[in-house]
């Protein structure tokens, strides 16, 4: 059993004491900091113990000053990301929350990975210059006769070279990673204090209805762990091509001299022009930005709408499991859904990557034909510049000294085949250089993509207004003054119009009415989850008035967990409420035979599986004893109750001092509530509100039980009517009405 509170240590003696810390900490979840940080208790896995994460919430302040750098994009800017002054803009206030500040972690990996990308282009000129050493020694050895320790020298600093080469090519991969990981937790952690704000902003509750933004888990998950990749590998992938440009060049510059390095930057300006009116329209040619601009000859076709689609998919694979006993009779249907589901994606892809190679053929032909050959030939002629135009002449050499002259001519050879060498090396890595400097811009507009995906994301939750608070009361009630309920970013006409309503503590409410007339809307328009359309709302502050769903939502975790949500095992032992307590709220909703069954409080099971739609409900009454707020707002919680368990539940609610307002079609509740709310239903917004027990409900009453039996007294002149019908069809009829009761 967990203890009540207490921090978890990751330094564990045995596996089974670690088992139990990290029961602990999966219980816990987390301890109060005293810097108003909170500590996470991440468990291992293996023998790994607990670690500890400190999280500093994000101020409401900081969201604030982040407003004005995510203006509202216009809905035709969200599909056509392009690199542009857009983009730009929009990568900048991305940038702000990756990098907070400049003396951060990020910054810090920022700068030593950079170091480590100068080292890596340092260390392949070196590795040129040493490889043209190599050479010339060898030359040496074979023409000259000489001692070889000049080439075994060489091949040793070889050696000793590939160290530090083989390590930063490792750190680089490592702090890329390392990069990507800091980044996509900052970005994460921002977004999801932003999403799951409270009141009165609540944008995870209104970002659907409101924002008309869709997928968001999507958003958080998948594009964020991409854009961190891709921003990450692009930084490398552009950085180190453009220092090995400046550098390779400026070496070079040394060997070919004016000559070459004029032709070296006519090259490079012939190479742009060339590619530059080859180049399509990625964008125009529709589809998503990785299918035009990403990597489709290795068949991934990242394109952020290719995302959607596999997000449709898998969300359709999870909704195969829910609900089980229907799919057990339908799996067939169930399986060709599927299917067509993944055909409908694939298609989809198949014809991006159709048309994007359409536009693509000649684009790629002429970029790897320029890169690879005409670099290469290019390469080639401007080695040949210093031995074409720069001969040695031997002036004044007499003609007895022809081992000397010998000796000066191969010393020369073996000089310039260094020079050649190492100039070879240099250009091969220019090319391979150029190359990935062309590439890049692919993988920059695969990031324009993702950049505006998650601009899009912020800029709408940074703009959804905060809700309207509430008039504060001078007693604990509830008050809707001439309020209009109507649908959050529907233009359409308002379901109730002018409502009045006024509870007090101690006064329940039943709202009634036919199916789709609106008692949900004006619940949450109560429970201050809706903005009214006019008018003005009194209600107390929060945690005061609770809202209790038919489809009560089981959070993951232990039993004792399903009890005092939404509060936290912390807040429990803040609170102080005892596991005898808890058992009384359990028999109180006739659930006290559930720890016994499933094992104990802190047993942790899918129970949305295990419990059933009536125990589940019940969970929600237990939910609103344990936090006794004032008001609690029950929206046909108890559908899936039997009557005697839901009217004791409305009992104990009541002596525990909770007003009740229940949305229900049940007749039987009424005898619970002080005041009746009707909704009209007929498209014009009305509404009637009568007391309970007044002559009026009576006389409502008495006209509803006096057009019942209207009804039954013309049960017998109907069925006199099937007894005829009957005998006109005859004994076939009769025989097949037979066979049928027969049959059933």
């Amino acid at each position: 059993m967990a203890p009540r509170g207490g921090t978890v240590r990751g330094d564990c003696g045995g596996d089974e004491e670690r088992e139990k810390e990290r029961e602990r900490a999966l219980q816990q979840v987390y301890v109060e900091g005293g810097d108003g940080s909170k500590v996470l208790l991440v468990p291992g896995t293996g023998r790994e113990g607990v670690a500890e994460v400190r999280i500093y919430p994000t101020p409401q302040a900081r969201f604030d000053r982040d407003k004005a750098a995510f203006a509202p994009l216009p809905p035709s800017a969200r599909h056509k990301p392009n690199v542009d002054r857009a983009f730009a803009r929009q990568l900048a206030a991305l940038l702000r929350i990756a990098f907070p500040k400049i003396r951060s972690r990020e910054t810090l990996i920022l700068l030593v990975h950079s170091v480590f990308l100068v080292l890596r282009t340092v260390l392949s000129v070196v590795v040129a210059r040493l490889d043209g050493r190599i050479v010339r020694d060898l030359v040496s050895v074979v023409i000259v006769s000489a001692n070889g320790r000049g080439f075994l020298r060489g091949l040793g600093l070889w050696f000793l070279l590939a160290i530090p080469s083989t390590y930063t090519n490792s750190m680089i991969r490592h702090l890329q990673a390392r990069l990507a990981l800091r980044l996509r937790t900052r970005l994460t952690r921002y977004t999801h204090d932003l999403y799951l704000s409270s009141e009165p902003y609540l944008r995870y509750y209104r970002v659907a209805s409101e924002g008309a933004l869709e997928g968001v888990d999507q958003y958080i998950t998948a594009d964020v762990a991409s854009w961190a990749d891709s921003l990450a590998g692009l930084y490398g992938n552009v950085l180190k091509p453009m220092l090995d440009l400046t550098l390779f060049t400026s070496q070079l510059s040394r060997t070919l001299g004016f000559r070459g390095t004029l032709a070296l930057f006519v090259n490079y300006y012939v190479t742009a022009r060339i590619l530059r009116a080859v180049t399509p329209a990625f964008w125009s040619a529709g589809g998503g930005g990785g299918a035009l601009g990403g990597r489709v000859s290795g068949g991934r076709g990242t394109g952020w709408e290719g995302e959607r689609g596999d997000c449709v998919l898998r969300w359709r694979q999870a909704r195969a499991r829910y609900p089980l006993e229907s799919v057990s009779k339908a799996h067939p249907t169930r399986q060709l859904d599927l299917q067509g589901e993944f055909m409908r994606a694939c298609l989809q892809r198949s014809r991006r990557i159709m048309r994007a190679m359409q536009i693509r053929i000649a684009y790629e032909w002429t970029e790897d034909y320029v890169i690879k050959y005409l670099w290469s030939a290019a390469g080639y002629c401007l080695i040949a510049i210093p031995v074409l135009f720069t001969r040695t002449r031997s002036i004044g050499v007499q003609a007895g000294d022809a081992a000397r002259r010998r000796t000066t001519t191969d010393d020369a050879m073996a000089n310039r085949t260094e020079s050649y060498i190492s100039s070879r090396r240099l250009l091969l890595s220019l090319a391979d250089a150029g190359g990935r400097v062309m590439y890049a811009y692919k993988d920059l507009l695969e990031l324009a993509g993702l950049t505006t995906r998650l601009y899009t994301l912020l800029s709408t939750l940074h703009h959804l207004a905060p809700l309207p608070l509430p008039t504060p009361a001078p007693t604990p009630s509830i008050a809707l003054d001439a309020v209009d309920v109507c649908v959050p970013g529907a233009p359409a006409a308002p379901l109730v119009r002018g409502l009045d309503v006024r509870l007090e503590q101690g006064e329940h409410l039943m709202i009634t009415g036919s199916n789709g007339v609106g008692k949900t809307a004006v619940a949450r328009v109560l429970a201050g989850l809706w903005a009214p359309g006019c008018g003005r709302v009194s209600r107390p502050g929060r945690g005061e008035v609770v809202v209790v769903p038919q489809r009560a939502y089981m959070v993951a975790g232990s039993l004792l967990d399903q009890i005092i949500y939404p509060h936290a095992y912390p807040e429990y032992v803040k609170k102080g409420t005892t596991e005898a307590e808890l058992m009384e709220i359990l028999r109180a909703v006739h659930l006290e035979y559930l720890p016994a069954r499933e094992g104990g409080w802190f047993t942790r099971k899918e129970w949305r599986d295990v419990l059933s739609g009536g125990e589940k409900q019940r969970m929600g009454m237990a939910r609103v004893f344990y936090h006794r707020p004032k008001f609690a707002i029950l929206d046909e919680c108890t559908s899936a109750v039997s009557s005697d368990v839901e009217g004791r539940m409305y009992e104990h609610a009541k002596a525990l001092g909770i007003t009740l307002i229940t949305i229900s079609l049940r007749p039987a509740l009424t005898k619970y509530h002080t005041q009746l709310l009707t909704i009209a239903g007929d498209g014009s917004g009305g509404w009637t509100l009568a007391r309970v027990g007044t002559e009026e409900e009576r006389m409502g009453l008495d006209r509803e039980i006096g057009m019942l039996q209207g009804k039954l007294r013309e049960v017998e002149r109907w069925e006199e009517r099937v007894r005829v019908l009957k005998g006109l069809l005859g004994p076939e009829g009769t025989e097949g009405e037979g066979n049928g009761e027969v049959e059933g």
